[in-house]
């Protein structure tokens, strides 16, 4: 260690490698309340669209629904779930995350507060369309906040926080809309359920700002969300996107895996129903076990590539190694209607639905790895169009194999391999992850 003249009288020390020097400001926290707010909002988003599956049992014994009758409304839903996405999308990266989102929870809201006025088949329909259309709204508004407050290397992790709301949703449906259902009746749970996104929307409007221009963001804390290497604001065309490889590589995963998902979602409490006797009273304690493992998951798979990254490895290796994982741990579910007991078959299906939630918390974030915060909404809406036209066709041919066929055998069977042939297709489309050359 040298001495220096401190230039009053004494002497300060030099060269100790930091010992005294100032201590770096702390980054700050502010960005995480921020990623609550969309756990909280993806949460209602799975409640209101879980209840008709909750209720599916009650409302086909009262209005003999047929498998069929289940599968076309779920269409419905899925239908406009395509359409919406895609719009909402392009609507979110020209309006913003926070008047987006706005819009999105209001149209979701009303219509689901609506089933509770209706009766008919047709009715039923005409409302799961407009549920569809407003609940598309929710992953490219969280998708475009995650961008817009998160650095690259937080991402994944931002992404498996909001997105565990959707397994917090499905915990909480099957706890509260049997007690309200069995108290109130099945109409009051579509009312309860809606009531809640209201809350969410007035406190989102009075909070959310972007980063630059939120006073309760510390100068450090914008230096750190902001610390990746700058990437042009300009919007980007969306035919542009369209014929990037990019784009398809995103979607086509999404084409593939999303519609598994919607099948844990629609047709969960049903198996457990059909298989093992149960009813509206004892479905809950497997669909919840399920779902909390779900939210594992949905954590760790986002913990860990970012911690790799963190580590010095590359966005590529992360992110595909995580998702590699995650494919083979789904494979056992390919065996779970053949499960010797209930309990085995919960712990082999809350398996893939923990991996699934693992594997798409980064799926999720490659719109941000691959395109410039401009396009993240538009491309996040183009691939959710994809996974909801696989749900489309995941709920016809649900409905028809177990209309005629009576067993959940071919469609376990898919949903064990999809992962790693989506997987592939990434692979082969951006083998380095390379952001998408746009001009």
């Amino acid at each position: 260690m040298t001495m220096k003249d401190d230039g009053r009288g004494g002497v300060s020390p030099t060269g100790t490698a930091g010992i005294f020097a100032t201590p770096a400001p702390r980054i700050g926290w502010y960005r995480w309340i921020i990623c609550a707010f969309l756990f909280f909002a993806t949460t209602l988003n799975y409640v209101d669209r879980q209840t008709i599956a909750v209720l599916k049992p009650v409302l086909s014994r009262e209005y003999g629904w047929t498998e069929l009758d289940y599968a076309n409304i779920i269409l419905f839903f899925q239908t406009a779930y395509a359409i919406g996405y895609v719009l909402f999308g392009r609507l979110i990266d020209k309006l913003g995350a926070r008047l987006g989102y706005s819009i999105a929870v209001v149209i979701w809201t009303c219509a689901h507060v609506a089933c509770a006025f209706v009766s008919s088949l047709a009715g039923f329909s005409v409302m799961l369309f407009a549920l569809g259309l407003g609940q598309s709204g929710n992953f490219p508004a969280a998708l475009k906040a995650v961008a817009e407050w998160f650095p690259q290397r937080e991402r994944a992790l931002a992404n498996g926080v909001f997105n565990a709301g959707s397994n917090i949703g499905a915990i909480l449906t099957p706890l509260i809309v049997p007690i309200i259902t069995l108290t109130f009746g099945w109409r009051m749970a579509f009312v309860a359920t809606g009531s809640l996104s209201l809350i969410w929307l007035i406190l989102w409007i009075a909070v959310y700002r972007r980063p630059a221009e939120h006073k309760r963001v510390s100068p450090a804390e914008l230096a750190y969300i902001e610390s990746d290497k700058p990437a042009p604001e300009k919007p980007v065309p969306w035919l542009k996107l369209i014929f990037v490889k990019e784009t398809w590589a995103f979607a086509l995963a999404k084409f593939m895996t999303d519609p598994i998902w919607w099948f844990y979602l629609f047709w969960l409490p049903p198996f457990f129903v059909k298989e093992y006797g149960l009813d509206i009273r004892t479905f809950g304690p497997p669909i919840i076990v399920i779902y909390i493992l779900s939210d594992l998951g949905s954590i760790a798979g986002g913990w860990m590539s970012s911690t790799l990254i963190k580590r010095g490895a590359s966005v590529n290796v992360a992110r595909k190694l995580t998702m590699l994982l995650c494919a083979f741990a789904v494979m056992p579910v390919m065996f779970a209607q053949y499960a010797a007991n209930m309990w085995l078959a919960v712990a082999i299906v809350g398996l893939a639905t923990a991996a699934h939630q693992a594997f798409s918390a980064n799926l999720y974030t490659l719109p941000s790895d691959l395109f410039p915060k401009a396009a993240v909404g538009s491309v996040s809406g183009i691939g959710g169009t994809a996974g909801a036209v696989g749900g489309m066709l995941m709920a016809f041919l649900t409905g028809l194999v177990l209309q005629y066929m009576g067993t959940y055998v071919p469609i376990f069977i898919a949903a064990g391999t999809m992962y790693l042939a989506a997987l592939l297709v990434i692979h082969s489309i951006t083998p380095r992850l390379a952001p998408a050359k746009l001009s």
